[in-house]
């Protein structure tokens, strides 16, 4: 298990190098000795449920993970100028066989996180009244998502990442689509994975990056030919702490 950090320490941890390779970095850990979330709480209305009645529980901080709770640094990053808000929208796709997540792959020229694994969103605009317009807004034009097959239920706790974006991650139940229209700029590809792989922490690895700075833990969720870190899986592992909670 990653150790918490103290959210009055340094607010950004180590950034990695261009071209940095996350998937070549040793796993740490399997999170394999922790409980999956059983199939009757990732039903949609229990989950649904669960967002309007939550239990209490702790996100969890790591170096990766910097949704820092403490409001006061929150409130000196936004002054500073140093903090940009966005929003994403965590995507559970209403299937016959149970919830999937639906995932982008961002293209390789993207200045940040160029190539990974994100979940549809992007910086908040003026005109967006709150981070749900946002999330919205951003999976409409990234993917093509209908808003009107998107039903809302809840959000997980700020999330401050390494690159300094300030990130609601909105969740939702989402019609599939047959079809999703790409931003061909922004994203490379859209997929799938089923909700139940993704909340099962044997599928969770800690990974630790050493460099002449210090050590940088962070999550991966390596599914198929996809490769989940950083941030997405950080915050997949939010979403599976409050459902285990």
């Amino acid at each position: 298990m990653t150790e918490p950090l103290n959210p009055r320490e340094q607010v950004m941890s180590i950034a990695a190098p261009l071209g940095f390779n996350a998937q070549v970095i040793p796993v740490y850990e399997v999170c394999a000795n922790q409980p999956r979330v059983v199939d009757a709480d990732l039903d949609p209305q229990n989950i649904k449920h669960r967002f309007l009645n939550p239990p209490v529980w702790e996100p969890e901080i790591t170096d990766e993970n910097r949704h820092v709770i403490a409001t006061d640094i929150i409130a000196k990053r936004q002054v500073s100028g140093k903090e940009t808000r966005a929003s994403v929208l965590i995507p559970l796709l209403i299937k016959r066989d149970g919830l999937s997540v639906l995932l982008t792959q961002r293209t390789d020229h993207l200045y940040d996180h160029a190539g990974q694994i994100s979940f549809p969103g992007g910086r908040m605009d003026e005109g967006d009244v709150d981070p749900r317009e946002t999330a919205l807004r951003e999976s409409e034009e990234e993917i093509g998502l209908d808003r009107s097959g998107v039903e809302i239920i809840g959000h997980l706790p700020l999330y401050l990442t390494v690159s300094g974006y300030s990130v609601t991650p909105v969740v939702a139940l989402v019609k599939p689509q047959a079809e999703y229209v790409l931003d061909a700029f922004e994203v490379a590809d859209v997929f799938e994975v089923p909700l139940h792989f993704l909340m099962n922490p044997a599928n969770h690895q800690v990974r630790v990056w050493e460099s002449d700075q210090g050590s940088r833990r962070f999550y991966s969720m390596p599914y198929e030919n996809r490769f989940i870190w950083g941030a997405t899986a950080g915050m997949l592992r939010n979403l599976y702490h409050l459902l285990k909670a």
